[in-house]
């Protein structure tokens, strides 16, 4: 019971910390849109999609590497399996990433002579993302599984899903809707 409230109080700490960073980081952009009233919405877009790129690629992977091996309650011999197997998958990830930055900077780009066909193009490119990412895991579920079993498999699947909905989350919050008539 100590080890369950441990692992969810390093998870909570983590949910606090990214808000209380989110936070930070929307404080900082309402600071900026002060200083600089003249600044234009182009210039305020390119500045969310930096804090955008900061987010997919600030020590959001070490922090989930930390609570996935807190949850993940893994013995020295099944750590020795895992974390390989997880590295590949994290690299995996991040190229996948790689793709969704520039389709976010393509939408910030573009936001304000949206037509239709860009944002048929911008948001099948989205789709596409989220299809990847979907086999990415699958594929890691199987090579887990294979290795430590259906158990411990389903646990890093739940995990990882559940940290990749809460960047998802965030990245979903910031972004501007399309306006109508853009």
């Amino acid at each position: 019971m100590k080890q369950r409230v441990a692992v969810w109080a390093s998870v909570l700490l983590f949910l606090g910390s990214w808000s209380l960073a989110s936070g930070q980081g929307a404080k900082q952009s309402q600071d900026v849109k002060q200083q600089s009233a003249t600044a234009t919405a182009t210039q305020v877009q390119e500045q969310n999609v930096q804090e955008y790129i900061e987010l997919l690629r600030s020590d959001v992977r070490q922090q989930k590497s930390q609570i996935m091996g807190a949850v993940m309650q893994l013995d020295v011999e099944q750590a020795a399996t895992f974390w390989p197997i997880y590295s590949e998958y994290d690299a995996e990830l991040t190229k996948l990433n790689d793709e969704r930055v520039a389709n976010i900077q393509e939408y910030s780009r573009t936001y304000e002579q949206m037509t239709d066909a860009k944002a048929d193009e911008l948001i099948q490119h989205a789709l596409n993302f989220h299809k990847q990412r979907s086999d990415l895991l699958a594929k890691y579920y199987a090579r887990v599984k294979a290795s430590l079993g259906a158990i411990q498999a389903a646990r890093f699947l739940q995990i990882e899903d559940q940290l990749l909905m809460i960047i998802d989350l965030q990245i979903a919050s910031s972004l501007p809707i399309v306006a109508q008539g853009s």
